[in-house]
């Protein structure tokens, strides 16, 4: 941006005006939320072509205090390439980039907001390092593994979480989703929870 943040405390933002679409598109685009201080390493790093590594350490530095930092989540799809099963004895972890249609768009609608704001930005993309050849361990919010549904041929629970062929076993983690949200499913998994608890306790009463 033209003017400099100097904020400390930056994650205090969050957009979910596009989560269940826009004007110019029906379907969800995701949630913006603001990210830590970036640091002029991290745009060396990370953000800008390796063919300008050969840039002095104080570009980078202003660049960082120029800076606003976001984090853009969009649904990551159902899909039947994304699975994880079992190799021997080894697990493996089948991903696929999903549509990326709606996170370009979401992407679109952040620099319309800044633009109105007044910030004129130039956008930069960073990789960090999630997703970046990580071990299974070090994933965040697996969801989908025994996913809900009517189908016994493609759903482990169905739509109460109950397991198709067994009485007494609910699935209640976000393991029953089947797909995951744009957002952290904590509050999600807890609502879903206290919901197949009332149907237990329905049928127990």
């Amino acid at each position: 941006m033209r003017e400099p943040n100097d904020t400390v405390f930056q994650k205090t933002l969050a957009v979910s005006d596009f989560y269940f679409g826009s004007d110019d598109w029906d379907y969800p685009l995701g949630l913006i939320q603001m990210c830590a201080t970036l640091h002029g390493a991290q745009i060396r790093g990370e953000a800008l072509p390796s063919w300008l590594e050969w840039m002095p350490k104080m570009p980078f530095e202003e660049m960082a205090r120029h800076s606003m930092d976001f984090w853009l989540s969009s649904e990551d799809l159902p899909r039947p390439e994304n699975r994880i099963r079992y190799d021997g004895g080894r697990v493996i972890l089948d991903l696929s980039e999903g549509e990326m249609e709606a996170h370009g768009r979401l992407k679109k609608k952040l620099e319309q907001i800044l633009s109105k704001a007044g910030a004129h930005p130039v956008l930069l993309e960073r990789s960090l390092y999630l997703g970046q050849d990580g071990p299974i361990g070090g994933t965040a919010h697996q969801a989908g593994t025994a996913r809900f549904g009517t189908d016994l041929a493609t759903s482990v629970p169905d739509l109460d979480c109950k397991a198709h062929e067994l009485d007494n076993l609910y699935i209640a983690d976000a393991s029953s989703f089947p797909s995951i949200a744009a957002v952290n499913p904590t509050l999600t998994i807890i609502a879903n929870a206290l919901r197949v608890a009332d149907r237990i306790k329905e049928r127990l009463t």
